[in-house]
C-alpha cells in the first residue's frame, strides 16, 4: 500500500497519510549537535499521524544530551541505527529530519526558518522564507494524544 508519506529503513518503516502540522528549517544547536549539519530540515506530525511498523525495535535515547528528561527522543534502528523519528514523550508530534530518516522532501518543503540566531555567526538565510527566533508564532502545540 502506497502512503502519502513514507521513510525509514529495511527493518523499520514509518509513514503519514495525513500532512504536516509545521515544516521548517531548524538553526537550534541540539539540532546542529544531533545531525552534525549547519541547519535541518524538520517536520512536525500529529502524534497519531506517524506510524511505526515496528516500534518494539526503536532504540530509544534523549534527543538533547544536555537535557535528558526532556520531552524529545531520537528513535533509530535497533539493527542498523538509522534514525526513524523524534518521539515526543507528551505524545504531541512525532518529527521528521527527511534527509536522514527515509522521507523524500517533495511535499515537504521548509515555509519558514526557526531558532535563528545572529549572534552564532552563521550567515543570515536569503531564500526569502520568514526567519524566526524560535517557532513560527502562530504555531501552537498539539494536545497530547
Amino acid at each position: 500500500m502506497s502512503h502519502k508519506f513514507s521513510g525509514g529503513c529495511d527493518h523499520i518503516h514509518s509513514h503519514s497519510d495525513n500532512d504536516p502540522i509545521d515544516n521548517h528549517t531548524c538553526h537550534c544547536s541540539v539540532c546542529k549537535s544531533v545531525t552534525g549539519q549547519d541547519s535541518t530540515h524538520v517536520v512536525f506530525f500529529n502524534h497519531d499521524d506517524v506510524v511505526v511498523d515496528h516500534p518494539e525495535n526503536l532504540k530509544r535515547q534523549p534527543f538533547n544530551a544536555s537535557n535528558p528528561d526532556g520531552p524529545l527522543e531520537l528513535c533509530t534502528c535497533g539493527t542498523c541505527g538509522t534514525p526513524i523519528m523524534l518521539d515526543d514523550k507528551q505524545n504531541r508530534i512525532r518529527a521528521i529530519v527527511p534527509n536522514l530518516m527515509g522521507y523524500s522532501a517533495n511535499h515537504l518543503a521548509a515555509t519558514y526558518h526557526a531558532f535563528y540566531d545572529p549572534s552564532t555567526g552563521e550567515p543570515r538565510p536569503d531564500d526569502g522564507l520568514p526567519i524566526h527566533e524560535g517557532l513560527r508564532p502562530d504555531f501552537v502545540w498539539p494536545a497530547p494524544a
